[in-house]
């Protein structure tokens, strides 16, 4: 399958958030239609309904980890660490080369957000907010470690994805 890395930031830039972007991307794998996962991960952007907590492209990754991994019996113990160690393994990767999963300390705010309204999505937005970068972080790890499987490395692949801002 190719790359959607550079999909989930076309849907970050028709004016998504940020966990919309990530998660509605692949959901499709998982027999989720678009407009359902466009809907399942609206509360989760700006870090959980413009908190400003964790960061919504780490959210869409729990959510996506869960579509594949989760658990669904109570009892079973075993399941439900292995799909925190999942989200704990790619939080983490995430955090090795953003410096946090807290949407807050990677826009460089101090607090949340005083109103839950989203600010207008502009050049200037865009510009001075790191978001399209994590949407891109947050896809290739999806890519690279939960849904591997899915996408074929080629030599095009990463050649394409390094520009994409998967490895940085």
């Amino acid at each position: 399958m190719k790359s959607r890395i550079n999909e989930a930031l076309s849907v970050f830039c028709e004016g998504y958030n940020c966990c919309q972007a990530v998660f509605a991307t692949y959901a499709d794998i998982f027999g989720i239609e678009k407009e359902l996962a466009l809907k399942l991960a609206s509360p989760m952007g700006a870090g959980i309904g413009r908190m400003r907590e964790v960061c919504g492209t780490v959210s869409a990754m729990a959510l996506l980890a869960g579509l594949k991994e989760g658990n669904t019996d109570p009892k079973d113990e075993k399941a439900k660490t292995a799909i925190y160690e999942t989200v704990r393994r790619m939080s983490d990767a995430f955090k090795d080369t953003q410096g946090s999963i807290v949407c807050r300390e990677l826009l460089g705010i101090l607090s949340r957000e005083k109103s839950a309204a989203p600010e207008a999505r502009t050049d200037e937005y865009y510009a001075k907010r790191p978001c399209c970068k994590l949407v891109k972080r947050a896809a290739y790890l999806v890519e690279h470690d939960l849904l591997q499987e899915y996408f074929v490395k080629t030599a095009d692949y990463v050649e394409e994805n390094w520009e994409a801002g998967g490895i940085s």
